[in-house]
């Protein structure tokens, strides 16, 4: 696994109540969420650059406000109309 190194202040630990740990994790889910968001990753994908099981990153995605669903409402009706 590689290891990156990132500069914060330190008032950003304060500002979310985490310590630099949690807020590491919290950072690779967001990252994770946005990156599903923009249909760049897999959900499967998204889940292991979290750290989650693939369960846990969709719980994530609802508190994030994202659909676990890559597809908008126009195409599901547009494949239901196909059949």
């Amino acid at each position: 696994m590689t290891q990156l190194t990132l500069e914060m202040p330190e008032e950003v630990f304060a500002t979310f109540r985490k310590s630099p740990q949690e807020f590491t994790h919290e950072l690779c889910i967001a990252a994770a969420v946005k990156w599903y968001e923009l249909e760049i990753v897999s959900q499967g994908r998204a889940a292991e650059i979290a750290g989650l099981t693939r369960a846990d990153f969709i719980t994530a995605l609802g508190k994030y406000q994202v659909s676990p669903f890559q597809y908008s409402a126009e195409e599901v009706l547009e494949e239901m109309d196909d059949d």
